[in-house]
């Protein structure tokens, strides 16, 4: 099992100022550090969202919790901060890069005389004559 260790101060003082505001009217949301920690957790260790430690709350708040901030960009907005302020002071440069890709070689579009539609459809026509 991999070690993990929750967010420092300086971690947390750098990403709170992303975060969408408490709600005004109804239910606050559960405590942001908790569950962002907790989130963490799940994605470093690769452990199951029920198995999070229960000192990070509930497992169903924060994957709901990423789920919703992913789609809602709050994520993506962290990570672009985090490289521009790496970029900035030297401990990220793009002078390297690595992209990891799997290549699958597709058919020409013109040869398509062998595919299950095809040999269906000669069947059928073979069947009715």
């Amino acid at each position: 099992m991999m070690k993990f260790s929750d967010l420092t101060e300086d971690q947390w003082d750098y990403i709170k100022c992303f975060l969408p505001p408490q709600p005004r009217v109804g239910r606050k949301r559960a405590e942001d550090r908790k569950t962002i920690n907790g989130i963490l957790y799940v994605l470093e260790t690769g452990c199951k969202w029920e198995d999070m430690p229960r000192r990070y709350g509930s497992y169903v708040t924060a994957w709901r919790r990423l789920k919703r901030w992913s789609e809602e960009g709050i994520w993506f907005k962290i990570l672009c901060a985090i490289c521009d302020t790496a970029y900035s002071n030297g401990n990220l440069s793009i002078d390297t890069v690595s992209v990891d890709s799997t290549l699958i070689d597709s058919k020409k579009a013109g040869i398509t005389q062998n595919t299950t539609v095809i040999r269906e459809e000669k069947a059928s026509k073979s069947m009715l004559q």
